[in-house]
C-alpha cells in the first residue's frame, strides 16, 4: 500500500499512464465532460474535494510544462484566478468555450467537487529530464 501521495487507485493508475504532451483537465463539478478522455470523478459533495486541494495533489506528482484556463476565471472566480497565477506564471487564457473544445483532446479528466465557477485548468504534461 502507498503511504503518501495520491492514494485513490484509479487516479494513481491514470497518472502513471500519462506521457509527455498528454493533457489533464482538472475541473469543477459543473464543467461538461467530453466523451473520450478517461475520467476520474472525485466529486463527493458540493465543494468536496476543492479544486485547490486536488490541483495541489496533482502538481506534487506531475511534471507540467503548460496550463490553459478560461479567461472568465479572472472576473468570476478571483480565488481560483489567484491560485492559477501562483501555480502557472505563464498561464494561457482562452474563452471558456475554447477550453471546452480543448478538453476533448485531454487524455484524463479529474472532476472535483468544486462549486465555484471556472475552476478548471487543462494541464500539459512535461518530462522530468
Amino acid at each position: 500500500m502507498k503511504k503518501d501521495g495520491i492514494l485513490n487507485r484509479y487516479l494513481a493508475g491514470a497518472l502513471a499512464e500519462l506521457g509527455h504532451g498528454d493533457g489533464v483537465l482538472v475541473c469543477d463539478a459543473g464543467m461538461p465532460i467530453p466523451d473520450g478522455p478517461r475520467v476520474v470523478d472525485l466529486a463527493f459533495r458540493a465543494g468536496v474535494p476543492a479544486f485547490a486541494e486536488v490541483l495541489e495533489g496533482l502538481l506534487a506528482e506531475l511534471v507540467v510544462e503548460g496550463a490553459t484556463a478560461a479567461e472568465e476565471v479572472r472576473r468570476a472566480n478571483p480565488q481560483a484566478s489567484k491560485l492559477l497565477d501562483a501555480c502557472f506564471p505563464a498561464l494561457d487564457l482562452v474563452p471558456h468555450a475554447r477550453l471546452k473544445e480543448l478538453s476533448a483532446g485531454a487524455r484524463l479528466v479529474v472532476r472535483t467537487g468544486e462549486a465555484r465557477p471556472y475552476a478548471n485548468v487543462l494541464l500539459r504534461c512535461g518530462v522530468f529530464f
